[in-house]
């Protein structure tokens, strides 16, 4: 092969190597205990940064013949969309049998899911809410989620490894009553069943407590996985992006857990030994950042830096597995459900990494940087690109398909004490809706997504559908953006109080039917309601900055020009402001 034709080969296996990569190794999640919030709460965030599946679906309780048995599915956010295993690029599962809305194939034609194997069905399973990863179940246990880069990242295998944390939540939030009740049986899946895909990262919690659970497949070929949870004090903040947070290991400690074979695995691989001190899980099976430099720290480093200035934490460090970032930190205030959402809503704003200024920003502020694609790779001449860099990863990221914030309360009934507070897309653009465990369903809105269809039912298209709008005059429309979600989320968090208070004094009086209903018709009401007006919004913005004008009542076609500062970087005071040919123009 010549080395013109060698060169095309290469170019095109990289293309399409990016083309069918996932965009999913790139989440934030986050802890808080109930001593660090201020009412209580246990508090679990998580933001699913990747173009997948975008539904949060209801998935009733059942009961169960003896013999029964659970299928165990393929999980696309493990490792890239595998047709063979059934599903579609956009819908995760297939099969009625697990929750009405996961029907496809009746209604759209999707490939029924294909499982990877089986295990006992147990006689009864709880419901919970689903998105590509568990979210919570009618016992107020919580997750939440981010991928990690381990040393051994294991394909699936029928028999060998059928289990990613995707399922493994699901299979906790089906089974367990508490935090520690779903990491044992998780650890217990990986350790039988094997385990595939990458590192990963789960939050569970319940009203009492949180932990981390960290896990990992233990060899390419193997048939089991490696894990450990650790407790983080009820007083305290946890935050991780995309890197294991468990450091050392402590086999006497009661608030750490980890799988037998966790000791054994290290040694025999040669990555670490007795002698070198306690087992440090992060440097021992993880393999440092995602992608480059600061792609998961600098999201530790803002986090803590937001909810615990007084710490004063360094931005640069010395390297991927620095410990200037603690495993959890007490904040200077307790936080609220908004607080947390909106750490998962920054862009550095204000800090020497703030992503709404520079020229890579535009003349409108505008803090998505794409990533990747042809023009990272090869130019006009079919050549490798000479550029190198990488831009800031932020918290708030214009690829992610929903964020949440889960609220877990010890002193209500679990049916209203357990409340997501779910926002589609990403979450700068996004406004948080309510909805509780206790509900019998969720709104079709909220349940109905393809990636592939403009969907005007669809609560994930229209916030979607604004938020690319927004990038055409950013700095201008996300302050009408942000006028709608206030206008939302303040009616959420001031009813809050008198709704759940109607809905106790049900519960208590014998009504818990009376109750339920109450709480799935208020959710279906304000899901409605925003679905309304956020094409509403929409439109709004089509009409008022049409043009790149601003058109009011007050005057069409108002001119809206370009800052100085962009237009002296750009090269406008170069442009055609004389007959007379500039002296550097060929």
């Amino acid at each position: 092969m010549n080395n013109k034709r060698f060169r095309q080969v290469l170019i095109f296996f990289l293309l399409s190597s990016l083309a069918s990569a996932s965009p999913t190794l790139a989440c934030t999640t986050i802890l808080v205990g109930k001593k660090a919030s201020v009412d209580g709460s246990v508090f679990i965030s998580h933001s699913d940064d990747g173009m997948n599946d975008a539904r949060l679906v209801y998935v009733p309780a059942k009961d169960w013949e003896p013999g029964a048995l659970r299928p165990v599915y393929y999980s696309h956010c493990a490792l890239d969309f595998k047709p063979q295993w059934g599903g579609t690029v956009s819908h995760r599962i297939v099969d009625a049998s697990r929750a009405p809305a996961y029907a496809t194939e009746h209604h759209e034609g999707d490939p029924k899911s294909k499982p990877l194997g089986f295990i006992p069905q147990v006689a009864h399973t709880y419901a919970y809410f689903d998105a590509n990863y568990g979210i919570m179940n009618e016992h107020q246990v919580s997750i939440g989620e981010c991928t990690n880069k381990a040393k051994v990242t294991p394909e699936p295998e029928p028999g060998k490894r059928i289990f990613y944390s995707a399922e493994l939540s699901r299979v906790a939030l089906e089974r367990s009553k508490t935090a520690r009740e779903a990491i044992k049986i998780m650890g217990e899946l990986i350790e039988k069943y094997g385990y595939y895909g990458t590192g990963e990262t789960l939050l569970v919690a319940d009203p009492s407590e949180g932990w981390v659970m960290e896990m990992s497949g233990d060899d390419k070929d193997g048939t089991s996985g490696v894990w450990v949870a650790q407790r983080v004090p009820d007083d305290a903040f946890f935050v991780a992006a995309n890197q294991f947070r468990i450091r050392e290991v402590q086999k006497d400690s009661p608030d750490m857990l980890y799988s037998a074979n966790l000791f054994d695995v290290a040694q025999g691989k040669g990555w670490w030994q007795p002698s070198d001190g306690p087992l440090d899980w992060t440097s021992v099976y993880g393999d440092g950042e995602f992608h480059h430099p600061y792609y998961s720290l600098r999201r530790v480093w803002r986090a803590q830096s937001l909810v615990a200035p007084s710490l004063r934490l360094p931005a640069w460090v010395e390297g991927p597995f620095t410990r200037v970032y603690p495993f959890a930190i007490k904040p200077d205030q307790k936080l609220t459900v908004k607080d947390l959402f909106s750490i998962h809503r920054d862009n550095y704003e204000g800090t020497d990494f703030d992503l709404t200024k520079g020229l890579a920003a535009g003349p409108f502020g505008d803090p998505n940087r794409f990533e990747g694609g042809a023009e990272s790779l090869a130019n006009r001449e079919g050549k490798l690109s000479e550029v190198k860099g990488e831009f800031e990863r932020p918290l708030n990221i214009y690829r992610c398909v929903y964020a949440y914030v889960n609220q877990s309360r010890d002193w209500l009934p679990a049916a209203i004490g357990g409340v997501t507070w779910f926002g589609p897309d990403r979450p700068a653009t996004a406004a948080l809706i309510p909805f509780y465990i206790g509900a019998t369903d969720l709104p079709q809105s909220i349940q109905t997504s393809n990636i592939l269809k403009l969907d005007r039912g669809s609560m994930w298209t229209a916030f979607n559908y604004v938020a690319n709008q927004a990038q055409l005059k950013y700095s201008f429309m996300i302050k009408d953006i942000k006028a709608v979600r206030e206008l939302h989320e303040s009616r959420f968090f001031g009813m809050q109080k008198e709704l759940e208070a109607q809905a106790q004094a049900l519960w208590t009086s014998g009504g818990e039917q009376a109750a339920r209903a109450l709480l799935t018709s208020h959710s279906d009401q304000q899901s409605a309601n925003v679905l309304k007006d956020w094409w509403a919004l929409s439109e709004q913005l089509y009409i008022r900055y049409n043009d790149g004008y601003l058109n009011t009542p007050d005057g069409i076609a108002q001119p809206v020009f370009y800052p100085s500062w962009w237009l002296k970087q750009v090269g406008y005071e170069q442009g055609p402001v004389s007959y007379v040919k500039p002296a550097d123009r060929k």
